[in-house]
This record gives C-alpha cells, sequence and structure tokens, in this order.
C-alpha cells in the first residue's frame, strides 16, 4: 500500500448529461488541439500548442491553460480519485482514475480527450458541507481538492466502495492554483449562484415535511398568476396539486401537479404515475429538489402535455417570484438581492 493517493476536482459543462457517468470517464475539451497525447509531457510544450492552436489566447491565460491540460495529461495517476459536480442533476460524483486516456476523434463531441473512471458513489449536494462544496465550486477545469477531500472520501467509503490507498496531502502548488483575472471574478461569481441554490435547496429540505412542501409550490404557483390547491394527503393518487387559471377551476387547462421533496434522481415510473391521471384538457407538472432519470427526460421530449422541474429549475422561479411570496416563506428562506458580474455573457463556453 503506497501513500501516494490524490484527489482531484473536474468540471465539465452541463450538456455533456449523464455521458460520462455511464461511459466511466470524464473529459476535457481544447479539441482544435488534436490529439493531447501526441504533444511533449512539459508544460512549455502545452503552451505552444495552446499559442497556437488559439492564436487570440490572452497572454496571461496561455500558462493557466497549459497547467490545466498538462495536469489531466501528466499529474493524473492510476488509483487517484476524482470528484466531479455535474452540473445537469446537481449530483457529486466519486470516481478512481484508471490511468487510461484515450482521444475521440469525433467532430461532434466538444470533449475529445478523456480518462477512464471507475465511479465509485454518486452523492447529492446536500450531502455535503457547503465549505466542501465551494472546494469544488472552482472555475477551474482540472484542480486539486485539498482542505475536502477526506469528506468526499469517507462519504465514498461509507457507499461501499473500498479505497484500496490512504490521502496524501496534496503539496501547494502555485501553477495549480494561478488564474487570470476573468477567470477568477467568473469562478467567484459562479460560487455565489451556486451557493444561493445550494441554500435555498437545503432549507426547503429541511424546514419543510413533505406535505408542506406541496403547500409552498401551491403558493408559488399561485405567485406565478396560476390558482392551487393542495389534495388531500390519502388517495392522492399520484397527484399532489390541482392548479388551473379559471378561479372556479371548471375550464381546461388544469395542471396535476406532482411534488417530490427529494434531492435524488426521479426515474420515470414515478413520472408515468403522473401520466397516467390526466384527463382530456390537462396537464401533468412534476416538481423535485434533485434531478430526472434519462426515461423520465425522454419522456418529457415526447409529451407535449408533460413538464419536469428540476431543483435548479425550481430555485429559478423562486428567485423571479421572491417579492410576491408570503412572509412566512421569505423567513424559511431569507434572501437578499446583490449583483454579481455576468463574465460569462458573450464568453464562449469553458473548455
Amino acid at each position: 500500500m503506497t501513500n501516494d493517493l490524490t484527489v482531484w476536482g473536474i468540471h465539465m459543462g452541463a450538456h455533456v448529461s449523464d455521458h460520462p457517468i455511464e461511459g466511466g470517464y470524464v473529459a476535457i475539451g481544447w479539441k482544435e488541439m488534436g490529439d493531447l497525447r501526441k504533444i511533449a509531457p512539459n508544460r512549455e510544450a502545452f503552451k505552444g500548442a495552446i499559442a497556437k492552436a488559439y492564436p487570440d489566447r490572452k497572454a496571461g491565460a496561455i500558462p493557466v491553460d497549459a497547467g490545466t491540460l498538462f495536469k489531466f495529461m501528466h499529474e493524473i495517476k492510476s488509483g487517484d480519485i476524482v470528484i466531479y459536480p455535474s452540473k445537469a442533476d446537481r449530483m457529486v460524483n466519486v470516481g478512481r482514475f484508471k490511468g487510461e486516456v484515450s482521444y475521440i476523434e469525433d467532430d461532434t463531441d466538444d470533449y475529445p480527450t478523456r480518462q477512464k473512471v471507475e465511479w465509485l458513489g454518486h452523492f447529492p449536494r446536500d450531502e455535503f458541507s457547503q465549505s466542501a462544496l465551494h472546494e469544488i465550486g472552482s472555475f477551474i477545469t482540472v484542480f486539486r481538492v485539498r482542505k475536502h477531500a477526506e469528506e468526499f472520501l469517507n462519504k465514498a467509503s461509507l457507499s461501499g466502495a473500498p479505497l484500496a490507498q490512504p490521502l496524501k496531502q496534496a503539496p501547494t502548488d502555485n501553477q495549480d492554483e494561478t488564474t487570470d483575472d476573468d477567470s477568477a471574478t467568473l469562478s467567484a461569481t459562479m460560487q455565489a449562484e451556486a451557493s444561493a441554490d445550494d441554500f435555498v435547496i437545503k432549507r426547503l429540505m429541511t424546514e419543510l415535511s413533505g406535505h408542506q412542501f406541496e403547500g409552498f409550490v401551491a403558493h408559488l404557483l399561485e405567485c406565478m398568476g396560476y390558482t392551487a390547491r393542495v389534495t388531500p394527503k390519502s388517495a392522492d393518487g399520484g397527484v399532489d396539486i390541482i392548479a388551473h387559471m379559471d378561479p372556479l377551476g371548471f375550464q381546461p387547462p388544469i395542471v396535476k401537479v406532482q411534488c417530490k421533496r427529494t434531492t435524488s434522481q426521479t426515474p420515470r415510473p414515478d413520472v408515468d404515475q403522473l401520466l397516467g391521471t390526466l384527463g382530456d384538457g390537462e396537464y401533468g407538472l412534476f416538481i423535485n429538489l434533485g434531478s430526472y432519470a434519462r426515461g423520465a427526460v425522454e419522456l418529457e421530449r415526447n409529451r407535449a402535455k408533460l413538464r419536469l422541474i428540476n431543483g435548479e429549475q425550481l430555485v429559478e422561479l423562486i428567485f423571479e417570484h421572491y417579492a410576491k411570496l408570503a412572509p412566512r416563506y421569505r423567513a424559511i428562506i431569507p434572501l437578499k438581492q446583490i449583483f454579481v458580474p455576468d463574465l460569462a455573457q458573450g464568453q464562449g463556453a469553458a473548455q
């Protein structure tokens, strides 16, 4: 048993969906540079390759980018641990690197360079401390997890995944931490937004029961202009709220709402149950604090009368209609409006 295990954090865009989880990998972009395995294994070579592939790249950003690519290709070792916070479903995924790098020759794939990963566990964000979530909220694509590595490893270990090697304290590396000014500001902005989302979801989870959550959703729908009522707790048939635009509730469209106060992934059968209650002129709305399995998402795409709202989308609705919420709900979710730089507007997608 060697004492050389390092914990890494990886960010990928939300558009990758659950493909990295199903495919057993994490990946980075920079596809204009081609196969990164062909670049000499030193940072200077990576700097030169970036400058050639991206001639308009800011000079100050090139060393940062080169460091990111070099770490992904040559510093990550077999057996190291990876923490991947997924933007698509707000899950924190913990895995073990297998030491295999591949390059995918596919023009449609924005993340062609992959490291093979054995996934050890997938956990809702609310199962981790806020400070741990801050650490993995960095805007940097590839980074070392230092302060809260044990928290993530303990979670994976408790889930039944064996961790064969002890944790090594990652050395401080200035090259590892340096960012250009725009990236640092964008990182702070993204962390502020993610922290607000995490705060709202945790408050809804800890301060409301399942039935109280249904009442909150009904009130939010009323703030949006609907008339809504919560169904009796017994024999609701999978329908928690009836909402409509007609004040008396006689005229379509009628919206049947199912609420799940959970941060885990909702499977397709749960959504099928809601669809089975719909009659003519009725629509189905499913709301949870987590995400939806691929089968449920595909079902939504094929059913015009179905809408799925996940935790992140629900938080956006809360932000939009926060001023209309009743005082009792604003007390449960105390928020203050702030303004942060929108550097992502007009900026290309992260590599």
